[in-house]
């Protein structure tokens, strides 16, 4: 399973980068090999403001239909555009071609309670 030693993920299989106040959010490698083949994603709109842990769209996959969250709080600047045409880039590619959003953080402060790398393989198992 692969999990990249420079994001934070949340308990929910959600991941986030954070640079420069910007955090790019999506899925992990687990939760998109726990859905199967997704075949859908609504996306938020571009300056919708959300809290920390609110389903900012959904993802519905051949399995099941799951809401997406956002790991921290604040306003999308940004959608994965592409996925609206290509949702099965988040089955090939959750960490890159397959990001969902990006946000201008409200409260950065927020990352500090989300997991390492190493703790989210533990959960994991």
């Amino acid at each position: 399973m692969n999990v990249p030693t420079d994001l934070k993920y949340t308990k929910n299989h959600e991941w986030v980068r954070a640079e420069g106040g910007i955090a790019t959010i999506g899925i992990t490698d687990h939760a998109q090999s726990e859905l199967g083949d997704i075949v859908f994603i609504e996306l938020p709109e571009v300056g919708d403001e959300f809290e920390k842990d609110t389903a900012i769209g959904t993802i519905e996959a051949v399995k099941t239909v799951a809401d997406m969250n956002t790991p921290v709080s604040g306003e999308i600047i940004e959608v994965n555009g592409a996925l609206e045409d290509s949702s099965e880039l988040m089955n090939k590619d959750p960490y890159s071609d397959g990001w969902i959003a990006k946000l201008r953080m409200s409260d950065e402060s927020e990352l500090d309670e989300l997991l390492s790398a190493e703790e989210y393989k533990e959960l994991i198992g």
